[in-house]
C-alpha cells in the first residue's frame, strides 16, 4: 500500500528524541525520505532509509550545510519540519541577556535561516512545504516563560509570513501548537515530580499528556497532499489544554 508521502524528500530538526525523532520514523514508514537533524551527542539515528546530520542549528553554516547535505543524500527537497528547541525559566527582571539570546537562536532564528535556504529548492518541488514547531504558549504564557513565549510567537508570525510570501509557488507553511507533551524538554521534571505531569494532564479536557506520535500524525498532514489547501495556520494538538485558558 502506497504510503502519504512516497517519492517526498524531507528535513527533520530536532530528530534525536521527542516529536522530532517520531516524526522522521513516521516520515519515513510512510515513504518520505528523511535527513534526521540534530546536535552531536544526542544519540542521532538515521529513520529507516534516511540520514542523519550532527550539527548545531545555531551555527553560522548550519542553513547550508543542512541543504547541501539534503539535496546531496535525497537528491531534492520537499519538506522542511523546523522542529528543534529549547526552553528555559527565568524571570524577566533576573534573566540575563545570554538566556535570552539563547533562547531566540535556537527558537525563532535557526528556523527562519533554514526557511531561507531552503525555499530555492522547495520552489523546485511539486509540493513544497514548510513546517515549523511553536507552541500553545504562542498564544497563552506563564511566569518566568517571557523568553520561550517569545520566541514561539516569533514562529507563528514568521510562517504566516512565509505562507503568504510562498503561495504563488504552491508552497505551503504551517505551525504546530503543542500543548503538554512528553518530550525530553519535559519528561525529566515529570518523572521527578508525577504529580505536576498529573496537574498538566487534568488540565486537558482528554485528561492525559500528550506523546511525540500525536504531534507526528499531525505534522504528517500537514506534510502530506492532505493539507494541500491548508497554509499559513497554526494547529492546536493539545488535547483541548487551552479550552480553559
Amino acid at each position: 500500500m502506497a504510503g502519504r508521502l512516497d517519492g517526498r524528500r524531507a528535513i527533520v530538526t530536532g530528530a534525536a528524541s521527542g516529536i522530532g525523532k517520531a516524526s522522521a520514523v513516521l516520515f519515513a514508514d510512510e515513504g518520505a525520505k528523511v535527513l534526521a537533524v540534530d546536535l552531536p551527542g544526542k544519540g542521532l539515528e538515521a529513520p529507516k532509509g534516511g540520514y542523519a546530520l550532527e550539527i548545531d542549528i545555531t551555527d553560522s553554516d548550519a542553513p547550508q550545510r543542512i541543504i547541501e547535505t539534503a539535496v546531496g543524500m535525497l537528491g531534492g527537497l520537499d519538506v522542511l519540519f523546523n522542529n528543534a528547541g529549547v526552553s528555559g525559566r527565568w524571570r524577566v527582571e533576573e534573566m540575563t541577556d545570554e538566556q535570552w539570546d539563547r533562547v531566540q537562536a535556537v527558537n525563532v532564528r535557526a528556523p527562519f535561516r533554514i526557511a531561507r535556504a531552503v525555499i530555492p529548492e522547495l520552489k523546485k518541488s511539486a509540493a513544497g512545504r514548510i513546517i515549523n514547531t511553536a507552541s500553545v504558549m504562542a498564544e497563552v504564557t506563564d511566569i518566568g516563560l517571557a523568553a520561550y513565549c517569545a520566541s514561539k510567537a516569533g514562529v507563528a508570525g514568521l510562517t504566516r509570513t512565509l505562507a503568504l510570501e510562498l503561495g504563488k509557488f504552491g508552497i505551503t507553511a504551517n505551525y504546530l501548537l503543542p500543548g503538554a507533551i512528553r518530550t525530553g524538554m519535559t519528561s525529566a521534571l515529570w518523572d521527578e515530580r508525577p504529580d505536576i505531569a498529573e496537574i498538566w494532564a487534568k488540565k486537558a479536557a482528554l485528561r492525559r499528556l500528550g506523546e511525540p506520535e500525536d504531534l507526528a500524525r499531525v505534522a504528517l498532514f500537514l506534510a502530506s497532499d492532505d493539507a494541500r489547501f491548508v497554509t499559513g495556520q497554526g494547529l492546536a494538538a493539545d488535547g483541548g489544554l487551552t479550552l480553559r485558558c
